[in-house]
């Protein structure tokens, strides 16, 4: 990766760091559709992160989100945020596995832009082992709360 796009995902990190989009209250119990709830903490480092999800009625999904930690971590919640603004929880769920999958090349593999968009930014975050768990914090706790939603959103299907 040349030294360019190297510093412009680090500015993108930076971005996200700040704009934390979808940090805001959770709803929990005001949610309307289907929902799940996910608290996810790096003990290395003290990263922490409540994140929900909801079903929507058109198929996609919100994900609002509240923590504190390292500008890896709190971008890559931003990040995530802003994916599943526009995504089904399918499309999510192939967007979370190839960053998953990202994380773990140790900087091997070279970032899906089409499929991860902002995502992408963290490439260089994988060469970087202590780090990668920052990076992961929110997206664990994103599978987990939809994983949540789907259960009860099958659970109300079946009752």
């Amino acid at each position: 990766m040349s030294t360019q796009m190297q510093q412009l995902y680090q500015q993108v990190i930076l971005d996200q760091s700040r704009a934390r989009t979808g940090n805001e209250a959770l709803q929990r119990d005001a949610a309307t559709g289907p929902h799940g709830y996910s608290h996810q903490v790096n003990p290395t480092c003290g990263d922490e992160i409540e994140l929900e999800t909801e079903l929507l009625d058109d198929g996609h999904i919100a994900v609002r989100w509240s923590g504190d930690g390292c500008s890896i971590s709190m971008a890559s919640a931003s990040v995530l945020s802003e994916l599943a603004a526009d995504a089904t929880a399918e499309q999510m769920l192939e967007i979370e596995s190839a960053f998953h999958e990202l994380m773990h090349s140790r900087g091997t593999m070279e970032a899906d832009e089409g499929i991860l968009g902002d995502a992408a930014a963290f490439s260089g975050v994988s060469k970087f082992p202590a780090r990668i768990k920052c990076a992961l914090l929110s997206w664990m706790a994103f599978k987990d709360a939809l994983n949540q939603a789907q259960a009860a959103r099958e659970e109300k299907h079946h009752a």
